[in-house]
């Protein structure tokens, strides 16, 4: 078969690099279940009468059409046609509505899985990637205190990432209540697109916001500057919030008994609220940005970009809010609120700039070796009964010089190779080497265990290394 050209936004991963994916994956599973969510994986197709929802992220859809049908969709409504997912909330609302007389609520719920994005490729950001979702469902109504509990579960889950060459992670939080309370007590109609033009600050700056507040949104320049003013509003603890929003609205003459202020303090209260049980939790890990923005239109309360430190160019690596109208059954409504890492992206940064590694591509902490051909049996049976005993083993391809049978190992990062008793010398009984010390000693597969610090494949940063 001829060599492919690589397809830019598709990544493929060498096997050390699987390993770092599969790391991280496992261990982010591990402090979702830890907090009690439990893990789903939907279908990567839906309708996309579904998948049209989610505003401009829609023009990114990959339609599917079967090879028959290519050239002859053009009078079909793409809501008709089937796509692949480009997130995992939408197949979850779905799937909520589905299953909701089986499901407990409120639903907490993990998810690891690729999604496709027909966006433009770049560095960090990828077509077909890996995100690693949390989120909660709530049956009619859901507390507000799990907009406080995901961003520090999520905080905790990168965390634990930090071995393998992490940065620190901050949770930045703003809500949209908010945000929609000042926007509206300064006369301005168009919410959602002056969130979507303030979602581009970190992108394009303030100047080019201000710009396209004023022409895209029909704000004067006395409200763009408000805006901005509102935007550069960061604190970290409730009562510092607090006072900073109201100077805000007493300078710009919003009236603390108008409506738009009272839905304003809405989501200021709930703001404060988040970021003051996160710092008696986890100090640090929340602060209130009212920045923040998530310009995409479902969101209705509470939402999150997480940055990490040091890596600012990065941009955010895990992103989110709290919605109270995507599933609804009838009268019945489902609001949510979660969470999202793009862990392709993160991976890829771990890789490049973290130095993130495998110490082992293979999973198999022992190579039996073969003295020759015929004898293979004798290996085969030698390995078996390791497996048997959770041991992963793997046999010599070859029953080449074992110089080479020890370099294939070391290729693969197998720490020990098994030498079974040779013909004629089965009294000698069988020696297992250590190849990273060299050590080597006599050894019976009933009862031999390798050192815990090569029993698994590992996974570190270049400073750790150093």
């Amino acid at each position: 078969m001829a060599k492919g050209a690589s397809l830019s936004g598709f990544p493929e991963w060498l096997p050390s690099q699987r390993v770092v994916e599969q790391t991280m994956i496992d261990t982010l599973r591990h402090v979702f279940e830890l907090n009690g969510f439990v893990g789903i994986e939907t279908r990567a197709v839906e309708p996309g009468s579904s998948l049209l929802k989610k505003g401009d992220t829609s023009k990114e859809i990959y339609l599917l059409s079967r090879l028959q049908e290519v050239g002859h969709e053009d009078g079909k409504p793409v809501e008709d046609r089937l796509g692949l997912h480009f997130d995992l909330t939408v197949p979850l609302s779905r799937y909520v509505l589905e299953h909701s007389g089986d499901l407990t609520f409120p639903f907490k719920r993990w998810q690891i899985q690729k999604v496709w994005r027909g966006e433009r490729p770049q560095e960090g950001r990828f077509r077909e990637f890996v995100q690693a979702d949390i989120d909660v469902i709530g049956n009619g109504e859901l507390p507000d205190h799990y907009e406080v509990e995901l961003p520090l579960v999520m905080v905790s889950a990168l965390e634990a990432l930090r071995p393998y060459g992490c940065p620190k992670a901050t949770v930045h939080a703003n809500n949209r209540k908010l945000s929609e309370g000042f926007y509206r007590g300064l006369g301005l109609t168009d919410i959602e697109g002056v969130l979507r033009e303030i979602d581009k600050l970190d992108k394009i700056g303030p100047d080019e916001v201000c710009k396209l507040l004023v022409s895209q949104c029909g704000a004067s320049q006395a409200q763009a500057t408000a805006c901005l003013e509102l935007a550069g509003l960061t604190a970290d603890d409730g009562e510092e919030l607090r006072d900073g929003f109201d100077r805000l609205c007493s300078s710009h003459g919003i009236e603390e008994d108008s409506q738009s202020y009272a839905l304003a303090r809405q989501g200021l209260d709930t703001l404060a609220m988040i970021v003051d049980e996160a710092a008696r939790i986890r100090p640090g890990a929340v602060v209130a940005d009212l920045k923040i923005a998530r310009g995409l239109d479902y969101y209705t309360g509470s939402v999150y970009e997480t940055f990490l430190e040091g890596a600012e160019s990065l941009g955010s690596i895990c992103s989110g809010g709290r919605y109270d109208n995507l599933a609804s059954q009838g009268s019945r409504v489902y609001p949510g609120v979660g969470l999202s890492i793009g862990l392709s992206r993160l991976l890829s940064y771990m890789l490049s700039q973290a130095g993130a590694h495998a110490s082992r591509v293979s999973p198999a902490a022992v190579l039996v070796a073969v003295w020759n051909e015929d004898d293979r049996s004798r290996s085969n049976h030698i390995a078996d009964a390791l497996r048997q005993r959770g041991i992963a083993a793997d046999v010599a391809p070859t029953a080449a010089k074992i110089g080479k049978q020890i370099k294939y190992a070391d290729h693969l990062g197998i720490p020990y190779v098994w030498f079974p008793a040779q013909p004629g010398d089965e009294a000698d009984g069988d020696q297992v080497k250590n190849i990273v010390t060299g050590s080597q000693e006599p050894a019976q597969v009933v009862s031999w265990t390798p050192d815990s610090l090569f029993s698994q494949q590992s996974v570190q940063s270049l400073s750790d290394a150093d």
